[in-house]
C-alpha cells in the first residue's frame, strides 16, 4: 500500500499558504491509507495545528532559523530528512518556485522520480499534465518509487477544515553542506508587484497601447499610467501579449514595467484566474493558449473583427481602452 508525505513549507506568519492546502486535497484525493505531513519552517506548530483535522496518521516537522527563507542546501537537506523518516513511496508537493527548485535533487538522492506541472490525480495512482504548450492533456504513472509529484496551483480546490491540535515529531537535518548564507533581503515594494498569482483578475496588455492613437501620436506615458493605476486600485495580475514585451529589442517605446516573466500563451504562462480582462490584444491562438484556464475572459478592443469576436471572449467591448480603463479607474476612485 501506498504510503503518501505532504510536503509544505510554512510561510512567514507561521500559517500555510493556498497552495500547500491544494497540496493536501491533491494528496487526500489519492485516498490512501497513510499520510503523513512533513512541515518546514521556522515554526511549524501553528501551521500543523491550521490543518490538524486533515487526518493524518502522523506529523513530522523540520524547524530553525535557518529553514526561514529558500534556500537549495537547506530545503533539500529537509526535504531529503522528511522523505527518509516518513518513508513515504509517494511525495505530494505544491508547485511552487521553492519546492521546484530542489525537489528533482531530492529525487536524485533517493534514487526516485520526480515530475511536475502535475495537474490532476485519482485513486488509480496516475497523474496527469498538459504537454506541448498546454495544447494537449496527458495521463501517465510510474512505478519506480519514491515518486516526488508537483502539483500546479489553481488546479485543485483548497482544502478546508477546523483547526485541531497535532502532536508534531522534531526531525533533525545534518546541514554539514550548506555553504551559502543570507546577506540581505531585497523585494520591490507591494504597489510595484504586478504578478500576483492569487489576484481574481488578470489584465492583460497588447501591443495596441504603444501603437498610435486617434490623433496620430503615441501615447505610451499616459498608457503607462492607465495600467499602473488600475493595477494598485484592483490588486490584479498583469499579463502581456508576446508581442508587447518584443517592442523592446526592436528599439520602440514600451511599458517600463513589463518583462518576457508577465507574458502570456503559447510562448509564456497559462495562469489561472478566476477572471481575465484583455486590452488591445488581437485574442488570436497563442495568446488564447495563454487563456485557456480562466474562467470568464473579457476584452476591450476598437476592432470588432478581431480575434476577440469570433468566440474567443465571453465579453467583448467595442470602444477605445485608453478611455475605458480611464473611467473605471475613476470609477474606482470615487468607490474608495
Amino acid at each position: 500500500m501506498e504510503k503518501i508525505l505532504l510536503l509544505a513549507h510554512v510561510e512567514a506568519d507561521g500559517s500555510l499558504a493556498k497552495p500547500a492546502l491544494e497540496a493536501l486535497a491533491a494528496a487526500k484525493s489519492l485516498q490512501a491509507e497513510t499520510l503523513v505531513v512533513g512541515l518546514v519552517g521556522t515554526q511549524v506548530e501553528a501551521a500543523a495545528h491550521q490543518i490538524g483535522s486533515c487526518g493524518a496518521s502522523r506529523w513530522l516537522g523540520a524547524e530553525g532559523a535557518e529553514f526561514a527563507l529558500s534556500r537549495y542546501a537547506t530545503d533539500a537537506a529537509a526535504a531529503e530528512a522528511l522523505a527518509r523518516v516518513s518513508g513515504a513511496t509517494l511525495v505530494i508537493a505544491a508547485g511552487t518556485s521553492r519546492w521546484s527548485r530542489c525537489l528533482a535533487g531530492v529525487a536524485q538522492r533517493l534514487n526516485g522520480r520526480v515530475d511536475t506541472h502535475v495537474t490532476g490525480l485519482n485513486a488509480a495512482l496516475s497523474a496527469s499534465r498538459w504537454f506541448y504548450r498546454q495544447r494537449m492533456e496527458g495521463q501517465f504513472t510510474r512505478a519506480q518509487r519514491p515518486w516526488f509529484i508537483l502539483v500546479d496551483p489553481g488546479c485543485f480546490q483548497p482544502w478546508s477544515g477546523p483547526a485541531a491540535d497535532a502532536a508534531v515529531e522534531a526531525i533533525s537535518v545534518s546541514l554539514a553542506s550548506q555553504r551559502t548564507s543570507l546577506v540581505e533581503f531585497r523585494a520591490p515594494r507591494a504597489d510595484e508587484q504586478t504578478i500576483r498569482p492569487d489576484a481574481e483578475l488578470l489584465f492583460v496588455a497588447g501591443a495596441g497601447w504603444t501603437k498610435k492613437q486617434a490623433d496620430g501620436q503615441t501615447h505610451v506615458p499616459q498608457a503607462a499610467a492607465l495600467i499602473l493605476d488600475f493595477l494598485r486600485k484592483t490588486q490584479s495580475s498583469l499579463g502581456s501579449s508576446k508581442s508587447l514585451v518584443d517592442l523592446s529589442g526592436e528599439g520602440q517605446a514600451v511599458l517600463p514595467f513589463l518583462t518576457h516573466l508577465n507574458q502570456v500563451g503559447q510562448t509564456g504562462s497559462t495562469p489561472r484566474h478566476p477572471k481575465g480582462l484583455a486590452a488591445c490584444c488581437h485574442g488570436e491562438e497563442p495568446h488564447v493558449v495563454g487563456w485557456r484556464f480562466i474562467n470568464e475572459r473579457r476584452a476591450v478592443n476598437l476592432d470588432p473583427n478581431c480575434g476577440w469576436a469570433h468566440g474567443k471572449a465571453d465579453v467583448l467591448y467595442v470602444a477605445d481602452a485608453f478611455e475605458v480603463i480611464a473611467k473605471v479607474n475613476e470609477l474606482l476612485l470615487a468607490a474608495e
